[in-house]
Order: C-alpha cells, then sequence, then structure tokens
C-alpha cells in the first residue's frame, strides 16, 4: 500500500487506539521517538489518518474500509499502467525475436496463446477453424466479443460442428452469438489465427474416427511477417469465393 517500515508500524497501533497522541503511538508501535511525528505527518499526507489540531495534537485513524478502497483502487491504476507499458515493449519486440517460430504443446497452454493473440489485434483477426476444444469456447468468445467493441474486423471460415474428445461441440450455435463475419466450411482438422498480419497460430492435433485427440494438439506460434502476410492474403482471396455457406448473426 506504499507505506514504510515505520509508517505501517504507527499506522496499525494508532488502529488498535482509533485516537492517541504522538507518544502513545510512540510507545506502542515501538517507532523511535524522533522519527514518529515525521511519520504520522506522512501518514495523513496519505489519507491514512486525520490530524486534530490541540496540545497535544491528536491522531486519529480513518475507517480501514476507506482507506484500503482508496489504495485498492489506486494499486489496480498502477498496475493496469504498468501492464499498458510493459505490453507495449513487448508487443514492440515480437517481431524482432530471434526465434520468431515457437512451439506450445498442451490445450491449456494453446488456448492462453490463443486468447493472447486475440486482445493484441488492433485492425484485423483472421480465423479458421476446423476443430474447438471444449475449454476454449466460453473464453474466446468472451475475447472475440471484446475485440469486436475495439472495432477489430473479424472474419471466421468454421466448420458447423466439431467432435473434440468423443464429444460433439455444436460450433455454430456458438458463433451465431458474434457479431462479426462467420462462413461456414468443413475445414480439415486445423485451426488458424492470424492477427493484424503479423503473427499466426497453427493449431494441428490428432484425431481417431473424426473425433480430436485434444491431448496430442500442438500450436505453431509464427511471427515471421512476411509469411502471416502471405497466409493473410491467401485467406481473404479464399474468403471471397463461393464455396461457402453463411451463418446467421
Amino acid at each position: 500500500m506504499g507505506l514504510t517500515e515505520y509508517e505501517s508500524k504507527a499506522y496499525l497501533s494508532l488502529a488498535s487506539f482509533i485516537s492517541a497522541t504522538a507518544l502513545q503511538i510512540n510507545e506502542d508501535s515501538g517507532v523511535p521517538l524522533s522519527k514518529i511525528y515525521e511519520v504520522l505527518k506522512s501518514l495523513h499526507k496519505k489519507g491514512f489518518i486525520d490530524i486534530t489540531r490541540g496540545k497535544p495534537l491528536k491522531y486519529t485513524v480513518i475507517p480501514p474500509q476507506d482507506v484500503f478502497e482508496k489504495s485498492r483502487v489506486k494499486i489496480k491504476e498502477e498496475l493496469d499502467e504498468a501492464e499498458s507499458e510493459v505490453k507495449n515493449i513487448y508487443e514492440s519486440q515480437i517481431s524482432k525475436s530471434p526465434a520468431p517460430i515457437w512451439l506450445i504443446y498442451g490445450t491449456d497452454k494453446i488456448i492462453k496463446k490463443e486468447i493472447e493473440i486475440i486482445n493484441r489485434a488492433k485492425s484485423t483477426l483472421h480465423i479458421a477453424s476446423g476443430f474447438i476444444f471444449h475449454e476454449e469456447v466460453e473464453e474466446m468468445k468472451y475475447a472475440l466479443n471484446k475485440s469486436i467493441k475495439r472495432g477489430v474486423q473479424i472474419r471466421i471460415i468454421a466448420t458447423p460442428y466439431s467432435i473434440t474428445d468423443g464429444e460433439k461441440i455444436d460450433i455454430s450455435n456458438d458463433l451465431n452469438e458474434l457479431d462479426c463475419e462467420v462462413k461456414a466450411f468443413q475445414i480439415p482438422f486445423i485451426k488458424a489465427i492470424i492477427r493484424d498480419k503479423k503473427e499466426m497460430l497453427l493449431i494441428f492435433s490428432k484425431f481417431e474416427n473424426e473425433s480430436v485427440i485434444s491431448q496430442t494438439a500442438i500450436g505453431v506460434w509464427n511471427q515471421y511477417t512476411e509469411f502471416v502476410e502471405t497466409i493473410a492474403d491467401l485467406y481473404n482471396l479464399v474468403w471471397n469465393m463461393n464455396l461457402f455457406s453463411h451463418y446467421s448473426n
């Protein structure tokens, strides 16, 4: 909450008194007498206590729920600002990475990377989905809706349904809820997400009797811009062919 050790000790001591003098707080908290007035003045400036004029000065603790609520808001604002700054640094360096192709194993990590890429989109998202994992349906819908609200143009080509680990998932029903362009096509057992023509995630999986075996899934995260641009252009070329039926949405 941004307090020093002495400030924390003085604040906790005053919380037990509710109202007290500097000498009482000094004796109870163990903060040196030579520091106590400076510490209490700092706590007042930070909004943790009130000071009542008189001889001696009286210090009163502000109700903890008020203090913690203000601190919670401040901490969240600082975290959001820090996240934004680090995110900008991270995204500016992605294309400069010495290893622009990564393999990702495990559905949890693949889904996490999918959502990360969707959340990074600034202008376009091209998605081809020949299957879907059970765990990703709601997360993906939530992330896509956020992107739509940001003004990202989203195009999706998806198979009407997927059988994953022996259970059918009606992809068309889930996609109907999205306010974006969606076309239906029975595409192979592969999935692709292309973001702003800058990065692409390809997901492959083994299948048996037309059922995807999710534990075999592998993601290939590609950051070669020239290659990604080529695939995005091919996607748009195929999109404009009269091969698909539209989902209603």
